[in-house]
This record gives C-alpha cells, sequence and structure tokens, in this order.
C-alpha cells in the first residue's frame, strides 16, 4: 500500500526544499519527492521540518548496559585497556534474555537519537563457558528480535574473533565466548540473511587485525567472494595497536590492510582514528569508508581523527555509537567538530567555503546521509527516490529550536539542541515514534531494567 506525505520544509539533495510532496511505495521505499508542490487532499501533512535519519554504523548493544558504569579510577591509570578488562567482566555474565532486553532499550533510545538503522558488530555469541548454544546463533536472533520490537533496521555483523593479539595463539580465557572462524562467520552470515525477517540484513565483520591473523582474513574473503555485502573492521583505534602492529608486520595498521587485503567499497574502518596523509591516501583510493564514533572515541581516550583529511579525500564517513555513552547522532556530530575545534584552537573546522559548503552541520551531515548507505548493506539512503522511506520530523517548538530561522535549523540542531529534537520519526514509511513516544515503551523500560538489577543488583 503506497502513502502520501507532504513536508512544508524539508532537506533535500543537500538544502531546505519547500512544499515537498513525499511518496512512499507498496515496499516502503521512496517512489517520488516533489519539492514545490501544492498539497494533494490524499497527503498526510507531516508538523514539522523533514530530514532524512541516520545509519548508527557501529554498535555493540550489550555494551548499553554498563553505560555510566565505568566513570571511576580508584588507584593507577585508566585507559582503553582497563576500560576492556571491565567490559569482559559484562559479557561473562549476559544471557540472551538479557541481551535482548538491553538491546531492545538501546534500539529505541537510538529511534530517538534519529537513526533507524544499526549495524551490530556482535561478537558475544557463545555460553558463558565458551561452548555453543543449543542454537548457535541464539544471541544473534535476541538483538533481531530487540530490533524487531522496537521496528529499527539492523544490519547484523557477525565478528571472526580468534586470537587475543598480534603473535598470540588463541584467545585469553576472559574471551572465550568470542571465538570464532572465517566458517563460522559466513555461516551465521548466511543464516541471518535468510531468516527473512522485515528490516533485517547481514554482512560479515573481522573484529581487528589483532584479532585475526592473515589466514583468518583471507578464509573469509575467499568465502565472501564477490558477493555484495559489508565487510566492517575495527582498526588503527589505539596507539599500543599502532605499535604492535609495527612490531608484528613492519607496517602500520591501514598501511598493512590495503597492501594485503585489498579492501574495496564494501570495506568499512571502524574508529580509523590515528593515520598519516599517505594511509588517508590509500583508503581513499580502495574505495573503503571511515566509521567514526566520537562519543565513544571520546570516552575512551582514544584520540581525535583527522576529519579534514578523510573528507577532503574523498572518503566516505558514517556515525557510530559504538559503546552507547553517547546514542543520538546529533551529538557524534557536535563532538566530531568539537574535537577538532579543541584540537586546532580554530571554529567550523568542518566547514568548507571555498568548496561552496560554509555550513558545518550541514557538511557533516551531508557526508553522513552519502555515507550511511554502504556500512548498512544498502545501495541508497536519505531522501531519494529508491532509498528506504527512513525520514524524522523536527519538533520546532524544542528550545533548541524555538524560533530559529528556517534557513539555520540544522545548525541550531546539531549545536544548540539540548532536549527531544525529533517530534516523529518513520522507518520504511511507517511511523515508529510519534510526540516522541513508542507504543513499546514501558515493557521495553520494564525489561531493562530487570535485566541492569540481575547484572548489577538491587540498590
Amino acid at each position: 500500500m503506497s502513502r502520501l506525505y507532504f513536508a512544508r520544509q524539508a532537506w533535500v539533495n543537500g538544502g531546505w526544499q519547500r512544499d515537498v510532496l513525499l511518496q512512499v511505495d507498496a515496499r516502503g521505499h521512496w517512489a517520488e519527492i516533489l519539492p514545490g508542490q501544492l498539497k494533494p487532499v490524499a497527503a498526510e501533512e507531516l508538523p514539522g521540518p523533514v530530514i532524512p535519519s541516520l545509519v548508527d554504523a557501529h554498535s555493540h548493544a550489550f555494551q548499553r548496559a554498563m553505560a555510566g558504569l565505568a566513570e571511576r579510577r580508584e588507584a593507577g591509570e585508566d585507559d582503553f585497556w582497563s576500560w576492556r578488562d571491565r567490559m569482559y567482566g559484562l559479557a561473562l555474565q549476559l544471557r540472551p534474555a538479557q541481551m535482548q532486553a538491553i538491546a531492545a532499550q538501546l534500539y529505541l533510545e537510538l529511534l530517538r537519537g534519529g537513526y533507524t538503522q544499526v549495524c551490530e558488530f556482535h561478537y558475544l555469541q557463545h555460553q558463558p563457558d565458551g561452548t555453543p548454544y543449543a542454537d548457535e546463533l541464539a544471541m544473534s536472533w535476541a538483538l533481531a528480535d530487540a530490533a524487531e520490537q522496537v521496528g529499527l533496521g539492523l544490519t547484523l555483523l557477525p565478528v571472526l574473533y580468534a586470537r587475543s593479539g598480534f603473535g598470540k595463539p588463541g584467545l585469553r580465557e576472559d574471551q572465550r565466548r568470542f571465538a570464532t572462524d572465517a566458517a563460522w562467520v559466513w555461516r551465521a552470515s548466511q543464516r541471518v540473511q535468510a531468516a527473512g525477517r522485515p528490516l533485517l540484513s547481514a554482512g560479515v565483520a573481522l573484529h581487528s587485525l589483532r584479532a585475526a591473523n592473515a589466514e583468518d582474513i583471507r578464509a573469509l574473503q575467499a568465502l565472501v567472494g564477490d558477493a555484495d555485502l559489508p565487510i566492517h573492521i575495527h582498526i588503527s583505534e589505539q596507539q599500543q595497536e599502532l605499535r604492535d602492529c609495527l612490531a608484528a608486520t613492519g607496517q602500520r595498521p591501514m598501511q598493512w590492510l590495503c597492501k594485503e587485503f585489498r579492501p574495496d567499497a564494501r570495506w568499512h574502518l571502524v574508529h580509523a582514528t590515528h593515520s598519516t596523509p599517505e594511509e588517508i591516501a590509500q583508503v581513499a583510493a580502495s574505495g573503503a569508508s571511515a566509521v567514526i564514533c566520537p562519543g565513544t572515541e571520546g570516552n575512551l581516550g582514544d584520540g581525535l581523527c583527522d576529519l579534514n583529511g578523510w573528507l577532503e579525500a574523498g572518503v566516505p564517513i558514517s556515525m557510530g555509537s559504538d559503546s552507547h555513552v553517547t546514542r543520538a547522532w546529533v551529538e557524534e556530530l557536535r563532538w566530531l567538530e568539537y574535537g577538532q575545534r579543541l584540537k586546532l584552537q580554530q571554529r567550523n573546522v568542518a566547514a568548507a567555503p571555498g568548496r561552496g559548503e560554509p555550513a558545518t552541520a550541514a557538511r557533516l551531515f551531508e557526508a553522513c546521509v552519502r555515507g550511511s548507505a554502504a556500512p548498512a548493506g544498502f545501495r541508497q539512503w536519505g531522501l531519494e527516490p529508491g532509498a528506504r522511506a527512513d525520514f524524522l520530523v523536527l519538533d520546532t517548538r524544542c528550545s533548541g529550536l524555538l524560533g530559529v530561522p528556517a534557513a539555520a535549523r540544522l545548525d541550531a540542531l546539531v549545536f544548540a539542541s539540548q532536549g527531544e529534537a525529533l517530534r516523529e520519526v518513520y522507518v520504511a514509511g511507517e511511523c515508529r515514534l510519534r510526540e516522541g513516544q513508542h507504543p513499546a515503551q514501558a515493557a521495553v523500560a520494564t525489561g531493562f531494567e530487570a535485566s541492569m538489577k540481575e547484572l548489577w543488583g538491587k540498590d
């Protein structure tokens, strides 16, 4: 069944357009998007300005259960590696039912944060003792059930995780739930893809170069072959990772990846925080994209990426919420720009007036809209014919947008909004959040709270 919507203002082709008619086809994709139209009687008028949603291109859903619970340092130094040990403690406890409850809460929050598709980088596979579940995809189905419950699109990425570090023969004892090989990952991806669930698709992932040796990577590449699906990998997140890779291979991580494994446009490099101009040029030539996670990278003390290097090289970029200390793309974009401002002691770093792009928010947002499709395994994204009919309706009554001139609404949304700025959220042409409310939110919150009490105690 097709639907007609009408927006007095909508962000189309990189700018605000007036009186936009939006037609959704029977598959839940855009059939037509026509600015400058009179409102047809049959069209539903949307209650605010319309903008595209974004894909959350990197998620570890289970880590939502420790957001805000690792912000103390009792002694010594605290860094990514000490945080990781605490995260493993959580990973060793979770059951499928808890995974579903935590993911449902997260996925509802992501809808509220303006994401309508999430790429789940999923490595928590087996029972707590490391043995497979009766259905080896029990934890995967828990994630899929959570996404279905709230109506969020999900790209599930089973992860190849085979060793604890460069030169190591296998995993640490506290990584036992993560153990997979190339055949397991490919089988899991194929099963998820064949499930036929609405809004569910699959790709594959390699945890990192340190967690998969060259033979593992080549084996998975051989299984994937020419299949048109996304391939994700953590890379160059930490300085220690760079030092270890140099010691093991004589090359930096992105250098080694590009030389040995020849990534292409199906590859999505998560974090890519520490880079050289030469590495950026190699990635640009390959067609691969960068998935930046500013909130988590700030929380973990990872460092700041070379944002202008990636943008100027034309490398596609997308946002990820990763450990979920942040769960809205507006905050990720703000962190992305503010990190550069603090680093360079300049303002509007991402703006490019020489390219005709003087608005910082618009340049970053447009880059992320363009970069959203491929990490999720899609060919198109945004307000354009053929893309899935996902969109957001802004609340011009919220404090950050109240009284702001129409031309500056995107700037104010990213850099001045503090509260709920989204009035409605649509996925595949259907309203999932109306006035910020979801029909399942009470049940989702109850399940999440119960799981948190089981994990952390009742106080």
